[in-house]
């Protein structure tokens, strides 16, 4: 078997098991709840957290120094 061929039959097996795992979760209501709940939970938290690090790895790397307020002085 080549590498190829490898990883395509990999990315089949790694779908179909992706496909029926959504299937069971749809088809389950408290499987369902829950997965909404991730979802929303990851929409309001983690990815505000990780915009405002970029925001504030960005601003540091342009060199320019915090104001007053961001660095908690005054």
């Amino acid at each position: 078997m080549t590498e190829r061929s490898a990883e395509k039959l990999a990315s089949v097996a790694i779908g179909v098991a992706a496909v029926g795992a959504a299937y069971y979760v749809l088809r389950n209501p408290h499987l369902r709840r829950l997965a909404w709940r991730l979802g929303v939970g990851a929409l309001t938290g983690t990815i505000p957290a990780w915009v405002s690090q970029e925001i504030r790895d960005g601003w540091e790397a342009s060199g320019r120094p915090a104001s007053a307020a961001q660095s908690g002085i005054g």
